[in-house]
This record gives structure tokens, sequence and C-alpha cells, in this order.
């Protein structure tokens, strides 16, 4: 089994204590973000899990941690977004200095083949213009040049239920503007090949192999069977969109639970919602938001009926 961790909200940087918490209890429980009344125990050993990948703008608070992972037997590597976009966009993530300094150190100490930089998602806004993103991703890649080796794309798509977020920033769909797409994918490609990086997309239905970028799997079995020297016999996650590639995995996130404050985000749409559930987070609960205690009578009576779930 692999774990997501996670691409509904930032564990590394919001609740570390909490996931290392869950590493030690040797579980965890995750609700059914359509019905809380839905809860699954999944273990969590080495036994059970075959690898963790960390979603990530800031894996600073889970450094400490990272030495104990490796000694309980956990595999692991990060998917680290850095973007450097305007705080009209991202009015809490690390600055991009920060970010660079924290990529190198991490990516010093575990390897630069488990720190997968992001520049993602990519997005025509009146701040982020096609020469804007050319500056950043040029800026950035120099920065991170042999402390990686790879970078994944992909390019905002317009939910409905942060359409009026991306009002404010005068967004319009790139995808709607072919041939410019085509030129800010073969620049990237290029920058990308520069700095010695494999460049890929992800989520995207469009074929940009002519520019040099491939469809890649964030979550990806030929990746961790090559760092971690293990057999997979997985297939591509269901649970996602058809243009994924990635593999079955298991996400231990909640959405409208990061605190970065991204614009453009699928899965923190209300900042409201954020701080209640920040307030009911609890570092020793099962929950990652919330009290096992909270849970109906007959849902906790299942739960302490479950010796395993996989």
């Amino acid at each position: 089994m692999i774990i997501s961790a996670s691409r509904r909200t930032d564990i590394p940087a919001f609740y570390s204590k909490w996931f290392m918490n869950r590493i030690r209890e040797g579980y965890v429980l995750t609700q059914n973000p359509f019905n809380t009344n839905q809860v699954k125990k999944i273990i969590l050993t080495p036994y059970h899990i075959d690898a963790i990948i960390f979603w990530t703008r800031n894996p600073k608070p889970l450094i400490p941690y990272l030495d104990e992972l490796y000694q309980k037997g956990f595999n692991y590597y990060f998917q680290y977004t850095i973007t450097g976009y305007k705080r009209e966009l991202e009015k809490a993530t690390p600055h991009p200095f920060k970010a660079i300094e924290t990529f190198i150190e991490l990516s010093e100490k575990i390897g630069k083949e488990k720190v997968i930089w992001r520049y993602d998602p990519i997005i025509y806004t009146k701040y982020t213009d096609f020469d804007e993103h050319i500056r950043l991703f040029e800026k950035i890649s120099k920065s991170l040049e042999n402390k990686t080796e790879k970078v994944v794309i992909s390019f905002a798509d317009p939910y409905k239920k942060i359409q009026k977020n991306l009002d404010t920033l005068n967004y319009h769909d790139i995808l709607e503007n072919k041939n410019k797409l085509y030129e800010l994918a073969k620049e990237l490609s290029n920058i990308s090949k520069s700095r010695n990086m494999i460049i890929e997309t992800c989520s995207e239905a469009i074929d940009l192999d002519y520019c040099g970028i491939k469809h890649g799997k964030c979550i990806d079995d030929d990746l961790i069977e090559k760092l971690f020297n293990i057999d997979l016999n997985i297939g591509k996650d269901k649970n996602q969109r058809k243009e994924c590639g990635c593999v079955q995995s298991v996400d231990i996130g909640m959405n409208n639970t990061c605190s970065h404050g991204c614009t453009y985000c699928y899965a923190t749409y209300s900042e409201t919602t954020v701080q209640k559930n920040r307030l009911k987070h609890n570092p020793e609960s099962p929950l990652l938001i919330g009290n096992f205690e909270d849970l109906n009578e007959e849902v906790r009576r299942k739960l302490n009926e479950v010796q395993t779930l996989f």
C-alpha cells in the first residue's frame, strides 16, 4: 500500500507532529469528505506501507523526524512545490528563497532522486503572464540544479468552486491558446534540460512529447521500485482523473485544512472553514480534524473492532 500525504493538505508543513504520532501509534483514521460517519482505519507500519509520498510547500517541520522514519523502516519521497508567485496568488507560502534553501537541505539529507520539484499549477493571470513564468522557472531551476532529477508541471484547472477567486486575478485558460502553450512548454523543456532535469506533466491530456515533455506519474510505481528495490503489483488509481497517471494510493489528508492560502487551490476553497478546522486539530487524535470521541457511538464501536484494513 502507498500512502499519499497528501494531495488534500500540506501535512509536512502543518501537521508533522500529528503525522509522527500516527506513525508511532501505527494507524490513522480517515473520513469520507462527503460523509464524515464513513471512517476507515489505515494501518501505518513498514510491513503494510510500501512508500509514503509527501506533497508539500514546506517540509521544514518534518525534517527533524526523517531519521526516525528511516530507522523505523519507512520508504518515502517528496513532491515539493516551489512557484514563487506573488502574494495575490499565494498568501502564506514560504518566501521562494526560504523554500529553495529548505529544498537544498532536504535534497542533501535524503538524496536528490527523492525530492521532485513541482512548478505547478502554471496559471495565467495579470500577475503571472508568459514572461513571468519563464523568469520564475529559470530562476528557481538555476537554484535547484543538481539538487533534483525531475520537475513536474501542470496547468491550472478552473474548478467552479474557486472560480470566484480566479476572477479577481484576471485569470484566463492557457489551454485555449495552444500556440502560446506549446511555446511556453518548449521554453520550460529547454531550461530543464540545461539544468539536467527531466520534465514531465501531471494530469494533463495534452501531448507535449514533441516539446520534450512526457506524461508523468506523481505517485510512481516505477520510481518506488527503483528507489527502494521492491516489487509492486499495483494499477492506476481509479479515484483520480482519467489523465492522471498515478498508481493507487490511500490519501490521509482532508480538504480545507491547509493555511498556505493559494487562491487557485482545488482542495482549499474556504478560508473560514480552514480556520475552523485548524482549531479542531488535536495532534494526539487519530483523526486529522476532531477527536475519536466526536464520532458517533456505532462508528466508534466498529472502528474498535477493526484490527487491520489491508
